[in-house]
């Protein structure tokens, strides 16, 4: 059956008496599979897959390329995040004392149910586990470095929060994905918004690379990704799937003056503020003689 198939299906994973636990979600209680019922307001929530890899696609919705102002694209582009990048719901996002600019990209993660190697694009539904929100989040501060890998931008760790759950049985085609701060949406777009859609981009990667079950792919946000501050409470939601909450704290610097530091150029910051930048540019071109 394809995972767009009903009945809807939702599982997630918590952490119960020092050993994970997968449930289900009824109402306000979370049922273990013997039978047991946690409060859903109780659960410290773990990430619903355990992948081997995580792999992000670049600049994947059409509002995000004009926003930036980028030319169109004839083929997607991607980067990974290392696997210490996974958060789950209700988890906090870190951001170091000298960062200024973690901003949100609320996303549509793919969960991989079976392996996949040179899979059709017409059949990927029938090789994918399910979906979930995810927040891929990152600290533009060092976009002046890494040399497109993201790596350091998008790698921090708990940069990758994903859940509450994972679900099948929705046509993921006809949902939005929004994000909110503090209660008010600051991003919003349909999926079928998407210029390589999931599956073209699970058929592109799994040519040559073999993706295997609990590997996440992420497939792109839409405009308006900006810088969060401290104390802020950012969800993702992806509707029909679930609703992802985390809160950004703030942590220490490193303690050793060693590599790339943050920066705050105009590179970093045309990114981090995205149209509010180039906005800004506009009126200043306007206001010159």
């Amino acid at each position: 059956m394809s995972v767009l198939d009903g009945p809807r299906e939702e599982w997630r994973r918590i952490l119960l008496e020092g050993t994970p636990q997968w449930v289900r979600p009824e109402e306000d209680r979370l049922r273990l599979g013997d039978g047991r019922t946690v409060a859903e307001a109780d659960a410290v929530y773990l990430p619903p897959c355990d992948p081997t890899k995580i792999i992000c696609i670049h600049l994947n919705y059409d509002s995000r390329r004009v926003e930036f102002r980028a030319p169109a694209l004839v083929t997607p582009t991607y980067f990974q995040k290392p696997l210490t990048t996974l958060n789950a719901h209700r988890g906090m996002l870190s951001r170091p004392a000298d960062c200024q600019y973690l901003n949100y990209e609320g996303e549509v993660g793919v969960i991989v149910g079976k392996p996949m190697r040179n899979v059709a694009p017409a059949d990927v539904w029938d090789y994918i586990a399910g979906f979930a929100p995810v927040n891929d989040v990152g600290a533009q501060d060092f976009r002046d470095t890494d040399a497109g890998s993201m790596l350091r931008v998008k790698g921090m760790d708990g940069f990758c929060p994903i859940g509450p759950g994972i679900v099948r049985g929705v046509d993921i085609r006809q949902e939005m994905v929004r994000t909110y701060i503090n209660g008010t949406i600051v991003q919003e777009g349909p999926i079928a918004d998407m210029t390589f859609d999931i599956p073209y981009i699970l058929a592109d990667l799994c040519r040559h690379i073999t993706l295997l079950p609990g590997d996440l792919v992420l497939s792109g946000t839409p405009a308006n990704s900006r810088p969060m501050n401290i104390g802020d409470v950012v969800e993702v939601e992806v509707t029909g799937v679930g609703r992802l909450t985390n809160t950004v704290q703030e942590i220490p610097a490193p303690a050793h003056n060693v590599g790339h530091g943050p920066t705050d150029s105009e590179a970093v910051v045309r990114v981090a503020r995205g149209g509010d930048w180039w906005a800004e540019q506009d009126a200043l071109n306007r206001d010159r003689p």
